[in-house]
C-alpha cells in the first residue's frame, strides 16, 4: 500500500510552513493555535529545509535556555530529515520510522515542496484488520500467478497418496 492510499492522507490539511529566519516563538504561537506539534522550514523556493517539533523547542530552545523571541526556527531546526513521496510504500515507512524513532515523516512532491506530514498515529491506524486484507490480497496474487504449479504439486500429492493408499491394501492382502 502506498502512502497516498490512506484515507488520512487526503484528509490531512497542509503542513504550517514557516521561513528560517522565523522567531521561535511566531512558530509555538501558532503551533499553539492550530494544536500542533511541528512546523515546516522552507526556503524562498518553497522547498523544504527542516522541521521543528515540540522536542527540537524543549531541547535546542527552553533546555539551553534560548529566548524564543530572538532565536530564528534555523537556530533549532532539525535539517537532516528524512523525507517520503506519496507513491511511496506505507509499510517500508512504518518499518523506518521505528527503527530510526522519529514520528513525523513530511511527504513531499517531486520539486521537493511540502505535501502532507504524516504522524506515526496516522500509521498505526493501520489496523490489523488492513494487514490481514493485504496478506490476503498478496496471498491470492500469489497463488494465481502460480496455479500451474500449485495444480502439478497437488496432483503429484494425490498420486502418491492413492499409489500408498493402493500398496497399503494390497500389502496386507498378502499377510495371511
Amino acid at each position: 500500500m502506498k502512502i497516498k492510499d490512506r484515507p488520512e492522507f487526503s484528509s490531512k490539511p497542509k503542513p504550517v510552513t514557516f521561513s528560517a529566519d522565523t522567531s521561535v516563538a511566531e512558530a509555538v504561537a501558532e503551533m499553539s493555535k492550530r494544536d500542533i506539534g511541528s512546523v515546516v522550514v522552507v526556503g524562498p523556493d518553497e522547498k523544504v529545509e527542516g522541521l521543528v517539533t515540540e522536542r527540537d523547542v524543549m531541547k535546542r530552545l527552553v533546555n539551553q535556555g534560548k529566548d524564543p523571541k530572538t532565536t530564528q526556527l534555523a537556530d533549532i531546526m532539525t535539517r537532516e530529515l528524512r523525507m517520503a513521496r506519496a507513491d511511496d510504500d506505507l509499510l517500508d515507512w512504518l518499518r523506518i520510522m521505528s527503527n530510526e524513532r522519529f514520528r513525523r515523516l513530511p511527504v513531499i512532491d517531486a520539486d521537493n515542496r511540502i505535501v502532507a506530514i504524516m504522524t506515526q498515529g496516522d500509521f498505526v491506524s493501520y489496523t490489523w484488520p488492513d494487514l490481514i486484507y493485504q496478506a490476503t490480497q498478496v496471498t491470492k496474487a500469489t497463488v494465481s500467478s502460480n496455479y500451474p504449479i500449485l495444480l502439478i504439486v497437488a496432483g503429484i500429492l494425490l498420486y502418491s497418496l492413492i499409489l500408498i493408499a493402493i500398496l497399503t491394501a494390497w500389502g496386507s492382502g498378502y499377510s495371511g
